[in-house]
């Protein structure tokens, strides 16, 4: 079902640099594709339609002449649907940007139709690398998050000389991206990887999975999988006490979400990185407070990524003047940004958003002064050294012209 949410009017503003007439507003339809329904709904869903409505609003993009529609669907984790929706919302519903779509097999689809029909896509919901490198889009914007990041965190923070992981894998571009970048940390760091397991997405049932993870002897067990897939193999490695036997689990991309539907009682110690967490500073935390009160839960990065990547995409509107994707991509990418939830940051030529990470730390129930009080900050990742390097990326548009 495609959902509509109407957030502007016509109304006379300064575009550029010279006024215009009421008659030169800008019409901007901005598309959230993402999972409502299943697996990763409580991550994206209809808290990224919150944020993006959120940023038209704080905007103010009918003060500023740019009237302002949001529709929303459910690509249901499926690259076919979610291709077959961007289809129809560049040919039939007039959809200028389409925002978050979380699933890596799914946003690299979007992302083809996108450059082809002559929109931006503002990702903020998938994790694969692709989406700025082999596979990179001239009007793809990859905001939040990627694979290279998490590994980076995560896998850089738990791997000395003398660690050994094993992975559990989701069978999809994700999984695969991720359990390729933290082997590669691991390996660099002098740990060594000693076997992998590949389930299917989503699961329900870990069992097998991690038998064969306990069965290895790692020292780490890898969980390259995401929202309910992410919290049901650490559930079920719980109740087999993985981790009162001496394995430790790296819960390589997990959501503020997931380790509240955990509880800190069975998430305490895991290691995670993110890009956002509601607590960071006065700025995340007025912020959140706003997104809860409508949502009824804090957001997470993904939610926080629609929210600045809508906001940095609508100012590129107003100062071009247009809607054209690669013109306001192309916008995006030269001005830089200062985001009260990211930070100050800027997008590369290959379309990777570079901001700051965090390595994170769940606090033990004892810490915990709230249901939402979940995390310590154990260190914050430079922007410069939380992603992958543009060179040597593989981004034919890039290395064409350089």
């Amino acid at each position: 079902m495609v959902r509509k949410t109407a957030l502007g009017s016509v109304a006379a503003a300064a575009l550029v640099a010279a006024p215009v007439m009421a008659q030169d507003a800008i019409d901007v339809t901005l598309g959230v594709l993402n999972d409502r329904s299943g697996i990763y709904a409580d991550l994206s869903g209809e808290g990224s339609v919150i944020a993006a409505q959120m940023a038209v609003e704080d905007f103010m993009a009918e003060d500023k002449g740019l009237n302002v529609e949001i529709l929303s669907a459910d690509h249901q984790n499926k690259p076919d649907v979610a291709s077959n929706i961007a289809r129809q919302w560049y040919d039939q519903d007039g959809v200028d940007a389409i925002l978050d779509v979380p699933t890596s097999s799914a946003a690299l689809a979007v992302a083809d139709i996108t450059a082809e029909m002559g929109g931006a896509f503002i990702n903020s919901g998938a994790g694969s690398t692709e989406l700025t490198r082999g596979q990179c889009q001239p009007t793809t914007v990859h905001w939040t998050y990627d694979t290279a990041a998490l590994a980076i965190g995560t896998g850089g923070a738990m791997t000395d000389a003398d660690t050994s992981w094993f992975f559990l894998t989701a069978d999809y571009a994700f999984g695969h991206s991720l359990e390729e970048e933290t082997s590669r940390v691991v390996e660099e760091a002098g740990g060594e990887v000693v076997g992998t397991v590949r389930h299917p997405f989503p699961a329900t049932d870990f069992s097998s999975f991690l038998l064969q993870a306990q069965g290895s002897g790692a020292n780490v067990i890898g969980l390259a999988n995401a929202g309910g897939d992410t919290v049901n193999a650490i559930k079920q490695a719980s109740e087999f006490g993985i981790t009162q036997a001496g394995q430790s689990l790296a819960a390589l991309l997990m959501f503020v979400t997931d380790v509240h539907a955990l509880g800190a009682q069975t998430a305490q110690g895991l290691v995670l990185t993110e890009a956002f967490y509601w607590d960071l500073n006065d700025a995340t935390r007025e912020w959140s407070a706003r997104f809860e009160e409508r949502h009824g839960s804090k957001p997470t990065m993904v939610h926080a990524g629609v929210y600045s990547g809508t906001m940095h995409y609508l100012r590129g509107v107003e100062a071009t003047g247009s809607t054209d994707g690669e013109t306001v991509v192309e916008w995006m990418k030269a001005n830089p940004f200062d985001d009260p939830l990211f930070g100050q940051g800027y997008v590369r030529e290959d379309g990777r958003a570079i901001h700051d990470m965090y390595l994170f730390e769940v606090k033990t129930p004892e810490e915990s002064t709230g249901e939402w009080d979940l995390y310590n900050l154990l260190a914050t990742i430079p922007a410069e050294e939380a992603f992958l390097p543009m060179e040597g990326g593989g981004c034919e548009f890039v290395e064409a012209a350089g």
